[in-house]
């Protein structure tokens, strides 16, 4: 998806990310600042591995406004148009996602006002008729906001929200064995910002672009001790914000973002202390 909006889907290949990505199966309908994830699990024995063979996309905006529509991609069909699944609780934009092997988690949020509401979506049960789950909320309501996780936990960091209504460096943790509870504060990003993006493996998170001002900043967020400092990193290889990211256990690449651009950067987790690298 994206700002238009679209319907488009492109699939990058991490085994050839040198060339163009491809263009697959379309969204159900056209829209724009959605969140996505899918079925994976990230343990300390298997850093990365896929647990199914979907990804869900949920809400963004459409012509008639605000959206609460989810679609799921079948990886090994994605040259098919993508399946209607059960709606979000709440329709809203400019929100983040992520989950383990079981469940996905959306929070976050423009509604147009900034949300703190969280969603829950039972991948073993997400079809038309079943809703996703509320579950307890952010720490504060905020949109433009990233998230990554592992198997145990999801870090939602930055966005803007609060009173008056600005950048903020807050990042919140989500329990999964223990989702009915307040998401919980962690240490914050090393600068306030927001529509930004962030991919991780079963032990770092990183959080990457982002506006006001527009930076090429990234932060890692060390899942076995996040409640110290955040670690700065390597930057990007160009300031945007409005960016993707995705992953595996190695890398991380981050595309696209405000200018527009089309650039690519790619992250190498075991040494990211240099600058990302441009791909395709």
């Amino acid at each position: 998806g994206g700002s238009g909006p679209v319907a488009t889907v492109d699939r990058i290949d991490f085994s050839n990310d040198s060339v163009s990505a491809s263009p697959r199966g379309p969204l159900s309908s056209a829209r724009g600042y959605s969140a996505a994830t899918s079925g994976q699990a990230k343990g300390p024995a298997i850093k990365l591995q896929k647990a199914g063979n979907y990804g869900w996309f949920g809400g963004g905006y459409n012509v008639n406004g605000q959206s609460s529509y989810v679609d799921r991609i079948d990886f090994s069909n994605d040259s098919a148009t993508i399946s209607p699944r059960g709606l979000l609780s709440l329709a809203r934009r400019k929100f983040a996602a992520t989950g383990n092997s079981n469940y996905g988690w959306f929070g976050g949020g423009s509604t147009p006002t900034e949300t703190a509401t969280v969603d829950r979506i039972d991948f073993s049960n997400d079809s038309p008729s079943t809703s996703a789950s509320p579950r307890s909320p952010l720490s504060s309501a905020r949109f433009g906001l990233a998230a990554t996780g592992n198997s145990n936990y999801g870090w939602f960091g930055g966005g803007r929200g609060g009173s008056p209504i600005a950048p903020v460096s807050t990042v919140d943790r989500i329990d999964f064995s223990n989702d009915s509870s307040t998401a919980s504060p962690r240490s914050p990003l090393s600068a306030a910002r927001y529509l930004l993006a962030a991919t991780g493996n079963s032990n770092y998170g990183w959080f990457g672009g982002g506006a006001f001002p527009s930076v090429a900043t990234v932060d890692r967020i060390d899942f076995s001790n996040d409640n110290t400092t955040i670690s700065i990193r390597g930057p990007l290889s160009v300031a945007r914000y409005e960016l993707a990211a995705t992953g595996n256990s190695n890398y991380g690449w981050f595309g696209g973002g405000s200018g527009p651009v089309a650039t690519v950067d790619r992250i190498d987790f075991s040494n990211d202390s240099v600058s990302a690298s441009p791909r395709g």
